[in-house]
Formats: structure tokens, sequence, C-alpha cells
């Protein structure tokens, strides 16, 4: 045997995508592609195209040792709802099984699988199982530990807030379906501590792996930094979803009302006719929209720092190592895993309410030499930490250490002690 055989079971896969999770799949799919493997995305394009309002994306050419099977049907959105209601792929059942089996694939790794099978498509194949909890579904049916729309989750109240969120309760949540479909899966990932330890808090019954998310080695490199910048003033950087979770109601104000560089705010959504109310007629606050991942690259390396306001329970934090990356030091909220990354990687500095904020931000515009000094931090932090070199070796680690467990000796020497962390 020379490679294994991978499959990536998922709700949503790029193009097809609208967040994180899907991103981290595919970094993960392509990076093991690249050490050789074979790959089989099976993903639920019904998903996207029903929230999305009906827009089909036109699907994106693959690497070599990539496949994927955009999952559809005639039934489109119920689908997705007969799936949510009783935790099973209903319409997409047998033909999940059928390609999980006749290919006899090593791993099945399972991901976001709310709306491709939920729980019961836990039982499909016969590989070598892991699970990848890229958000918090595993104990909280909106997913996000955010209830009743305004707070963060510290006590199940879940039937009302799943209402108060227009999404209909899932029974098969207090029947104990779920629980007993977990001893299908071999190990199951936390993306960080602070996850690890809420799943604990609410009842998860699995230990987990904490195997953080990275980003493709070969954009490692930051470019030099006489580039020209992509705005005429010293700004900071908010970049994201624009959502009332991501916490910006806090930063606007701090910006309206001073007289020091810029935000830039990159990203749309529901939220952002609000914030562009909230913000009215500044100069100091400037609106850039959804741009590439290119010129969000410069726009990073540029910035005096990323700030990072999510008022809710996030799993990770991709925009910090995306910042680390680039060099740029990061000032987020004392929050949810944010902590945690940044007292790592000694690449940034922590708040608590806007008074903190503000000070954050005067620090760096007023200390010489201190943004090269956490920015310089960061990047070192992520080369340890979050790139691929360091963190696919991790996730190889797992599955052998799962294979000689199970005494699946072939899958272990495939992987070899050399490839692993």
């Amino acid at each position: 045997m020379s490679r294994l055989r991978f499959a990536m079971v998922t709700t949503f896969y790029p193009p097809h995508n609208f967040g994180g999770d899907g991103i981290g799949v595919q970094r993960l799919t392509h990076a093991l592609a690249r050490r050789g493997h074979e790959v089989t995305v099976i993903y639920d394009a019904d998903a996207y195209v029903s929230l999305s309002g009906g827009k089909d994306p036109q699907v994106q050419a693959q690497p070599d040792g990539v496949r994927t099977v955009p999952l559809r049907s005639k039934y489109g959105f119920a689908s997705l709802l007969m799936t949510q209601q009783t935790g099973q792929p209903v319409v997409n059942g047998q033909r999940i099984g059928r390609l999980l089996d006749e290919a006899n694939f090593d791993v099945i790794h399972y991901n976001n699988v709310s709306l491709v099978g939920g729980p019961g498509v836990l039982a499909c194949g016969r590989g070598l199982k892991v699970y990848e909890a890229h958000e918090h579904w595993l104990v909280c049916p909106t997913h996000v530990l955010w209830r009743h729309g305004r707070e963060v989750c510290t006590g199940r109240e879940c039937v009302r807030c799943t209402l108060r969120n227009h999404r209909p309760p899932q029974l098969w949540r207090y029947t104990g379906f779920l629980e007993r479909q977990l001893h299908h899966v071999d190990a199951f990932i936390a993306k960080s501590e602070f996850s690890r330890e809420k799943h604990r808090e609410f009842g998860f019954p699995r230990p987990m792996e904490v195997i953080p998310y990275f980003l493709p080695d070969e954009a490692t490199a930051p470019v030099a930094r006489h580039e020209e910048s992509p705005h005429p003033r010293p700004y900071f950087l908010f970049v994201g979803r624009l959502e009332k979770i991501k916490g910006l109601d806090d930063v606007i104000p701090v910006f309206r009302d001073r007289d020091g560089a810029d935000l830039l705010i990159a990203g749309d959504g529901e939220y952002a006719g609000t914030l562009r109310a909230l913000a009215g007629d500044s100069p100091r606050v400037k609106f850039l929209g959804r741009i590439t991942p290119e010129q969000l690259s410069r726009y990073y390396r540029h910035a005096r720092a990323l700030v990072v306001p999510s008022v809710c329970f996030e799993t990770f934090g991709i925009i910090l190592i995306e910042a680390f990356r680039q060099g740029t030091p990061v000032i987020a909220r004392r929050i949810g895993p944010f902590p945690e990354i940044v007292e790592r990687a000694g690449g940034g500095m922590l708040f608590t309410d806007a008074t903190g904020l503000a000070q954050a931000l005067g620090r760096l515009e007023q200390e010489a030499g201190l943004r090269e000094a956490l920015g310089r931090a960061g990047r070192n932090a992520f080369v340890r930490y979050w790139s691929e070199e360091a963190v696919v070796p991790q996730y190889l680690g797992l599955i052998r250490r799962i294979a000689l467990q199970q005494g699946r000796t072939a899958i272990a020497d495939t992987i070899g002690r050399e490839n692993v962390a």
C-alpha cells in the first residue's frame, strides 16, 4: 500500500460554502493530496443552493488525487428538512452508504454533517472514522452556543432558543440517538482547548483530541514591507461576516469618536446595514465589502493590527492565524479560544470592553517598535503551531494511533513514524 484512501463527508465544500468549516475541509483535503493520498469529498450541494437563495456556483477543478461528489436530489430543501428533523440521511442515505462501501476507504472523516446526514450518517462505511467538530453542533442545535440570539450560552434552554432562532426543534436530540451513534466513530477532534472544554461542559461523553486549523505552507512567506499600502492612512482591520455575534457594535463607536487610525471592515452580511448606520458619516470607518484572498493578504500586511471582537463562543479563529502568517498583530476580545491563541503566540493583546480596546489601539499607535515585535512573535508562532507542516503530521499521527489500536498495521505502516508528530 503506497497511499491511503480518505473520504471527507461534509455539508459544505467550496465553492458550495459559506464559512470557515468548508475551507478547513478543503485545506486538509489538498494537504493530504499533496502527500500522495487519494481523497473523495462527499458534500450536499442542495444545502448551499437552498440556503443561498438558489445560487449554484460552478464546481471548481480539483488537484490531482481529489475527487468531489456533490449530492443533489429532486427534493431540494425538503431533503435538508427531513435530515434536520430525523437526524438521518433520508434522501441520500443509500447513495452515501454505497459510495463509502464500494470505495473501501481507509479513513472516513466526518466534518459538519448536520444537513448531509445528521448522526445517522456516522454508521455508514467501514474505514477508520474520525469526526472533526468545526462548530458546537454535537452539543448545540444552533451550532454556535449563542442563546436566544442575544447572549453566550451558559446553560441549556434548547427548545426555546431553537424557536427564537426560527428553526424547528430536533426531537431526535432528546431520544439518545446521537449518543448511540457516537460509538461508530473512533476519534473526535476539537479545534481548540476551549472548544474541547465546552463540549465536555455541555455533556459530550467522548474524549476529544485538539488539532487546530492550519494554513497552506506554500503561502506562508510574507511579502516585503516596502510594497504600497492599500489605504492612504494608518488603519486597523476587521475581517469576517457582518453579523451581530461578530461584535462590531462595540468597535465602531470607538473609532467613530477618535482621531487616530482608521477602521477598515472587510466582509459583508445581513448585519451590514445596521453597522453602516452605526458608523454614520464618520471618515474613520471604511467598509470594503468582500475582497479577494490576494487583496486581503495585502490588507493584513499593512494593518496596525487585526481587531477580533466576536462576542460568541467560536471553536477557533482562523483569521487570527491569517494575521500571524503575515506578521500582523491581533487585538482580540477575551472570550472563547482567542486568549488561548493570542497568549500562545505572544503576538497580540486582549480586551474585555471599549476602554480596553481603546487602550490597546493607542499602544499600537504610540509605542515605537511594538507592532513589529508582536508581529514577529505571531509570525514565528504561526510557523511553529499553525502551519501545514506543523498541523498535518498531528492529524496523521492520530490516524496512525487509531490504526495501531485496531490492528490495522497496513494503514499505520503507510503513514510511517517519520510523517507524524
